[in-house]
Parts: structure tokens; C-alpha cells; sequence
């Protein structure tokens, strides 16, 4: 919190002020103090809070013209596009909306690896946030589900027969999943009322995340603690405010470019055709931003070890802030760290290709061997790493670097080769 109390000037403004502190809040958030050198991959952080706001609107007002039945959620769908008013802007916006909130997310996460934001004192942010994305992993699968197209039936079958795999418990689980013994009506109206219900849990987290971050303060790309406020730190707004309106700007670009240049691109064709039992696609695949880990699920020839590596790739980047046994939080300091953190983002990127792919042949090894690496970078390279690798002397302040006092990052590295 800021030093000092916000006291309203008008009698209203205290006699509301004193019952409920909103107006003490929203000066807080305006003089919060936060880390001066923050560059732009910061800025991810209010384009989420703005994706998210975007999906809730767009995806209420769709949901009053949908109907969840089997027999008529796919016309539905056409009667949004072709008969609501700018039902097909609505639609466009929501539909691509996801693939850009997977995208911001995706960055925001990878920001944070680079830049060691999950470590001390920081866990309880990080975990919230995997709270979240796993959260919005679910949301996104059920939403895939409701357009009621080939593949978005043959999704919902797949991913769900997955479930069958769990002993004992599995073939009770997907039944139950179903509301019958295969995905219909009930699997239609259980999943639509889920898709609606879990932005609002997720809306919740992010205000427990928001807070939870508001306790240690920012980090920062140099990775070290502030006292706050001090030479190093300056108010959220106007300074952060302008940089984030700047941001989502840009991002916006992007965008309006999907919904209105290219708004079917990042989804699938099949789905344009009505779900049909009878008929399964040759390919069934799932959203772009799902692939890693449906490329980790098929890569284990077991059924139920595939599940459960699935779920434990997600599951490691919960405990990663005890895994990295680094002090040094800032990859710039890091040098070994920073080579193996981009080896890493295209193991990403080829388990997310692999994910599009058959699983059969070359694809196949390369899914295993992304896989492999995939575990082996979390539970074995990384606890070792931090115990062994010889780090660059990290500057005692934000403005030590650029005034004098310790010098820069890039010089020590090149007198230390020297």
C-alpha cells in the first residue's frame, strides 16, 4: 500500500470512503509503486485482464441466441452468424478471442520463466496463475465442443474417453461425463454450463492474483527486490498505465486482423460440417494452443501413462519455484540457464507441431523425444543447474548500471570470457 491515506475532499466522498474503501483502493493502484525498468513483455499482464473481460461480454451475449441441444446447437451457431445483429462480429471476436488470450498467456508464462517471476517470494502468484491456466484449458475445451461440428464432437469423444483410462474410477467417470454411454444431449448441456460458469471462477483467481502480486511488488528484468517507493520505482499511473494502453493497442492490431481478415484460419474446417456419430475425421485435433500436450498424450504408447504425463507437464510448472534451485532469479544473469530456456521454447513449438501431426512414423519419434526432453529440462536440468552454473554479479539497484556503482551485465560477461 502507499504510504500515505487517501482522504476524500467532499463530505460524500468520506461518508461512502469510510464504509466502503474503494476510493482508497483506486488511489492505491494509482500511486502503487512499481519497478521502473519494466519493458514490454510486462504489459501482458493488462492485455489478459482485457482478453478476459472481452470473452466474458462476448461469450453472455452469445449465449442468450444459443441453444444447447443436440439437435439444434449447430443451427443455432449459423442463426448467430447469419441472422443476430453483428451476431457474426460477436462470434468472430469470441472464437479468435480464445487464440488470442492463449497467446497472451502463453507469453506472460514464458516472461516469467525467462525472468524468474515464480521464485521467492513470488510461489503463491505463480501457482494462482497455473490455477488459472489450467482453468482456462478446460474452459477453452468446452467451448470447442458447443458449435456442435464434426470435430468438436469428435474432440469431446476422444478427450473424454480419456478419463476411461483411470482405475477403477475411469469408466464411472466418463459415463457420468456423458450422462449416458456416449457423448449427446447431456454431454452438450453439462459442458455449456460449465463453459459459462468457469470464467467467473477464473475472473475471481485473477483478483486473488492481482492481489497476491500487490504484496511482494513487481519483479523486475534485473530480478532484484526493491524498497518501495525509492529512486527505483515509480507510480503506476500515469507511467505503467500509459505503457499498458500502448500495448493492448498493438495487440489490438492483431487482433481486428483475425476477426476480420482471417477469422476462420486458427480453427478447423471440419467443424463446419454438423456433428455425425457415424462419421469420424481422419485427423482429430485439437485447438492450436492444446497440441503440446495432446502431443505428449499420444507420444506415451500407454493409455493411462499418457494421461497421466499429460497431466503431469502441467503439473510441473506448479512446483517449478522448488525445482529451480537458483538463487538468481533473471536469466540475464544466467547464461547456461538463458541457452537451455530457448532450447526449451522450441521444444515447446515442436511438441505443439507434433500435436497437428499423425501420430505414426518420424512424427512420432520426434513427439517422444520433445517429450523426454520436455521432463528431463524440469526434474533434472534445471535442480542441478542451479547448484552448478557460475552466474554474473547481479547489480545492487535498478540504477546502478546506467549511473555508476556496478557495471553492466554485458561488460562483466565479456571481461569475464576475456
Amino acid at each position: 500500500m502507499s504510504d500515505h491515506n487517501y482522504v476524500p475532499s467532499s463530505k460524500l466522498g468520506k461518508w461512502f470512503n469510510d464504509r466502503l474503501p474503494l476510493l482508497t483502493l483506486a488511489d492505491h493502484l494509482k500511486e502503487y509503486p512499481t519497478p521502473k525498468n519494466l519493458n514490454y513483455w510486462w504489459t501482458f499482464g493488462g492485455i489478459l485482464t482485457f482478453c478476459l473481460m472481452t470473452q466474458i461480454i462476448t461469450g453472455i451475449v452469445l449465449a442468450m441466441h444459443y441453444v444447447a441441444h443436440a439437435d439444434l446447437a449447430f443451427d443455432s451457431v449459423e442463426h448467430i452468424m447469419r441472422d443476430v445483429n453483428y451476431g457474426w462480429l460477436i462470434r468472430y471476436v469470441h472464437a479468435n478471442g480464445a487464440s488470442m488470450f492463449f497467446l497472451a498467456v502463453y507469453i506472460h508464462i514464458f516472461r516469467s520463466l525467462y525472468y524468474g517471476s515464480y521464485k521467492a517470494p513470488r510461489e503463491v502468484i505463480w501457482i494462482l496463475g497455473m490455477i488459472i491456466y489450467l482453468l482456462m484449458m478446460m474452459t477453452a475445451f468446452m467451448g470447442y465442443v458447443l458449435p456442435w461440428g464434426q470435430m468438436s464432437f469428435w474432440g469431446a469423444t476422444v478427450i473424454t474417453n480419456l478419463f476411461s483410462a483411470v482405475p477403477f474410477f475411469g469408466e464411472g467417470i466418463t459415463n457420468w461425463l456423458w450422462g449416458g454411454y456416449s457423448v449427446d444431449n447431456p454431454t452438450l448441456t453439462r459442458f455449456f454450463s460449465l463453459h459459462y460458469l468457469l470464467p467467473f471462477l477464473i475472473l475471481g483467481l485473477v483478483v486473488l492474483h492481482i492481489w497476491a502480486l500487490h504484496v511482494p511488488g513487481n519483479n523486475n528484468p534485473i530480478g532484484i527486490d526493491l524498497k518501495k517507493p525509492s529512486k527505483d520505482t515509480v507510480p503506476f499511473h500515469p507511467y505503467i498505465v500509459i505503457k499498458d494502453l500502448f500495448a493492448l493497442l498493438l495487440f489490438l492490431i492483431v487482433f481486428a486482423f483475425f476477426v476480420f481478415y482471417s477469422p476462420n484460419i486458427l480453427g478447423h474446417s471440419d467443424n463446419y460440417i454438423e456433428a455425425n456419430p457415424l462419421v469420424t475425421p481422419a485427423h482429430i485435433v485439437p485447438e492450436w494452443y492444446l497440441l503440446p500436450f495432446y502431443a505428449i498424450l499420444r507420444s506415451v504408447p500407454d493409455k493411462l501413462l499418457g494421461v497421466i504425463a499429460m497431466f503431469a507437464s502441467i503439473f510441473i510448472l506448479v512446483i517449478l519455484p522448488w525445482l529451480d534451485t537458483s538463487k538468481i532469479r533473471s536469466a540475464i544473469f544466467r547464461p547456461i540457464y538463458k541457452q537451455l530456456y530457448w532450447i526449451l521454447v522450441l521444444d515447446v513449438l515442436i511438441l505443439g507441431y507434433m500435436g497437428a501431426m499423425p501420430a505414426e512414423g518420424t512424427y512420432l519419434l520426434i513427439a517422444r523425444v520433445a517429450t523426454a526432453y520436455y521432463f528431463i529440462h524440469f526434474l533434472v536440468i534445471l535442480p542441478l543447474l542451479g547448484k552448478r552454473e557460475k552466474t554474473l554479479k547481479v547489480p545492487l539497484s535498478i540504477t546502478e548500471p546506467v549511473l555508476g556503482g556496478s557495471p553492466n551485465p554485458q561488460m562483466v560477461k565479456k571481461k569475464e570470457l576475456n
